[in-house]
């Protein structure tokens, strides 16, 4: 009976509770399958027994994501990081430097998030509440938790990047409580690096919240509280998205992990809306919530997570201290077929082997692109391309923004946070920064992540900055002001690009298979 009762409510930390599961509510690309069928191997065997179930063949591959405690790196995720640059003194050897890059940005991050999970709240009975948390309150997990929402009352809708949410007890439940361990590791508090501002407020209970009736609203399906960067800016808002799905790996105790059938709560009082919400949807299939939601009330969370924040230090991606020489991260790559996957976004079948070429046009005040006519137009005179320009803004849907980038041979723009469709362009393409505004590391970086090919402008003596550019304060700024480019050396850089891509092996095999499906279809 008590462990009838475990399987039920332990929906975090319980592994052994499957009994059946419907693999369509599993939100996962097919070739991330494998490794969820090894992490779960009783879903696959339901699947062996399941006469409907598409994935039979993938039942018995040997897979496994790169964090669980018995993967070996022959089996683990099959984009591996690669260093042919020298490490520049960080580390002694070769070996140390990826060791060093799969810590910092790989599957590696994840690994140690797991093993840093301390119990800082532990139950003893099934309707006991429960929380665990990574090193300096990054990650958190919870069961049966308490939030009080009455101090919201009066206090307006203007509430984001606040550290006062909660206050003394108005977190919390039954179990027993290491407050000592807690507290030690809120070291880093920050609206957005640590669940710590709210974190220091949990206390112990004298009753169970939900069996014991303290709430006023029990949430069932598990929730995802997240805090929001700034979601008006591409670059900003994929970290909290890039985040969520690095939570899911952090929490994957349980089959149900990558479904969809759950909450996200924004911790803040603003109505969500961006232009990027459709990122969500590869997270969830119900509305988003914020904190008017539950204004005056006492919540009750069955299952509750804390995801990785968005800007932690050392975190991913905004701050990541990236070791010189390497690149490719599997995680970065998985992310990115993840939303791909989940917005049903797919590649065109070509009917010829042209570089498509994308240049990203920006509608904006300063970095605009002042003889970008002049570009376009010998770009597509050379024949071996077919270029198209775009603007990304309100007028296309985001899906139709990632159809666009994904279907890209050489994506083109200025530094800017339109760059950071660079993360969904297929694995053969390369981005070309055409100029990073004296911003080096950023796009770079992120290309890296990535492992696509990065080209910039290499020779400022061919590039006219208009002014000396207006920064805040009046100071003069390179991202303030437009710019120039010399023709034949932007042609010699997209050629550049393009030549990487010709030398592909992928994109030969895609250019092929595309032929002969559009013979077949003759």
């Amino acid at each position: 009976m008590i462990i009838l009762l475990f399987c039920i409510f332990f929906f975090i930390f319980s592994t052994n509770c499957i009994t059946s599961i419907d693999l369509k509510d599993i939100n996962l690309p097919p070739e991330h399958i494998p490794y969820y069928f090894n992490t779960f191997p009783e879903v696959a065997k339901s699947c062996l027994n399941d006469p409907e179930c598409p994935y039979k063949g993938l039942t018995n591959i040997k897979a496994c994501w790169g964090y669980e405690r018995l993967c070996n790196e022959s089996s683990s995720y099959h984009v591996r990081p690669r260093c042919p640059g020298d490490h520049r003194g960080w580390v002694k050897s070769k070996e140390a430097q990826f060791a060093t890059f799969y810590t910092q940005a790989d599957f590696g991050f994840v690994k140690d998030q797991i093993n840093e999970l301390m119990v800082m709240c532990e139950a003893f009975y099934p309707d006991d509440t429960s929380l665990e948390c990574s090193k300096y309150l990054r990650f958190c997990r919870g069961r049966n938790m308490m939030l009080n929402f009455t101090g919201l009352v009066g206090r307006g809708n203007n509430l984001r990047y606040k550290m006062d949410i909660l206050g003394p007890g108005q977190i919390g439940g039954h179990c027993k409580f290491y407050s000592e361990r807690l507290l030690k590791e809120a070291e880093h508090m920050s609206a957005l690096q640590s669940w710590a501002p709210e974190m220091i407020h949990f206390v112990r209970t004298s009753k169970k919240p939900i069996t014991d009736a303290m709430c006023d609203v029990t949430i069932e399906k598990p929730t995802y509280i997240m805090k929001l960067d700034a979601t008006v800016n591409m670059y900003h808002h994929f970290c909290d998205f890039f985040n969520l799905y690095a939570s899911l790996h952090v929490n994957s105790t349980h089959h149900s992990t990558f479904s969809k059938d759950n909450h996200i709560l924004i911790w803040e009082t603003f109505t969500y809306d961006s232009a990027f919400k459709d990122a969500f949807k590869a997270f969830t299939n119900n509305p988003i919530w914020d904190l008017k939601m539950f204004r005056g009330q006492v919540v009750c969370f069955k299952n509750v997570l804390f995801p990785l924040l968005p800007r932690m230090i050392f975190g991913l991606y905004y701050n990541t201290p990236l070791i010189y020489g390497c690149e490719r991260s599997g995680l970065f790559h998985a992310f990115s077929k993840h939303i791909l996957h989940s917005l049903n976004i797919k590649l065109h079948i070509r009917s010829n082997d042209k570089i498509r070429v994308t240049l990203l046009s920006r509608g904006t005040t300063y970095r605009s692109i002042l003889n970008e006519k002049e570009l376009v137009k010998a770009l597509v005179k050379v024949k071996d391309y077919h270029v198209q320009r775009v603007v990304y803004d309100k007028t296309i849907p985001f899906a139709k923004q990632l159809e666009i980038t994904h279907n890209t041979d050489v994506f083109i723009g200025i530094h800017g946070a339109g760059l950071t469709h660079l993360m969904f362009l297929p694995d053969w393409a390369a981005i070309f920064e055409l100029y990073n505004c004296e911003d080096p590391n950023c796009y770079m970086d992120l290309a890296r992540l990535r492992g696509l090919k990065y080209v910039t402008w290499e020779n400022k003596d061919k590039l006219v900055q208009q002014d000396q550019g207006h920064g805040p304060g009046g100071g003069s700024h390179a991202k303030f002001t437009n710019y120039s480019f010399d023709v034949d050396e932007f042609l010699r850089l997209v050629a550049k690009c393009a030549d990487h891509v010709r030398s592909r092996q992928d994109f030969k095999n895609f250019v092929e298979a595309s032929m002969l499906k559009t013979h077949d279809e003759l």
